[in-house]
């Protein structure tokens, strides 16, 4: 799955120019929580957060009346508040790939390139709602988690053994165990009874983590 198949299109921008509140009143009503910034020609020069405005607080306005602190505050415009070293991704990344980098920089959102041109943003809900679809997080079935020896052929013998006794397997995803020398293995599938699924984990010398009806 790539990026541009879970980003959002056409994202809502602001320029440089424009004002901090009128950029906060975007993102109130649009429901967003960060803004890439464009200059006149649409190249993107910068990205800024909710966080960003919300905490802004010009120390000159500090022993000033209310009134004139909004005054300075409505001056402030976006490119004082902007990060310019914006990363961003092209729309042919990974969706995986994507979140790696989200999680090793600690942002929330990517603005998503295609030959240079600002196309989408994809951002942490974004990525959820794979996990969610990933995980068969909706659908009904027998949700089992196992950890399991790693080696050649493991995930095949292990659906093989569940597709012979007529299991639907409905999702599947493996994930790191603390010891190197296993894998953790979340199946969601239908057709099969706990004794069955705990007889295919015996034969396999894998054990059963959870084991649950979702």
């Amino acid at each position: 799955m790539l990026v541009r198949e879970r980003m959002s299109r056409h994202p809502i921008t602001v320029t440089p120019d424009t004002s901090l509140y009128d950029a906060l009143a975007i993102i109130r009503e649009e429901k967003i929580r960060r803004l890439p910034v464009v200059d006149p020609s649409g190249k993107l020069v910068g990205i800024v957060s909710e966080k960003d405005m919300l905490y802004v607080s010009p120390s000159p306005a500090t022993t000033l009346s209310v009134y004139e602190m909004n005054y300075l505050i409505a001056k402030i415009k976006i490119k004082e508040l902007m990060t310019t070293e914006v990363i961003t991704v092209e729309d042919d990344c990974p969706v995986e790939e994507a979140a790696r980098i989200m999680a090793d920089n600690s942002i929330s959102g990517l603005p998503v390139m295609r030959a240079g041109t600002l196309v989408g943003m994809v951002t942490e809900s974004d990525l959820f709602k794979v996990f969610i679809e990933l995980l068969g997080a909706r659908m009904h079935g027998m949700r089992v988690s196992l950890r399991i020896t790693e080696g050649v052929g493991v995930l095949a013998r292990l659906t093989s053994a569940l597709a012979s006794l007529n299991g639907d397997i409905v999702t599947l995803g493996t994930f790191q165990d603390d010891n190197q020398d296993s894998r953790i293995i979340t199946i969601k599938l239908t057709g099969l009874d706990e004794a069955q699924i705990r007889q295919v984990a015996a034969d396999l010398h894998a054990e059963i983590l959870d084991i649950r009806y979702i």
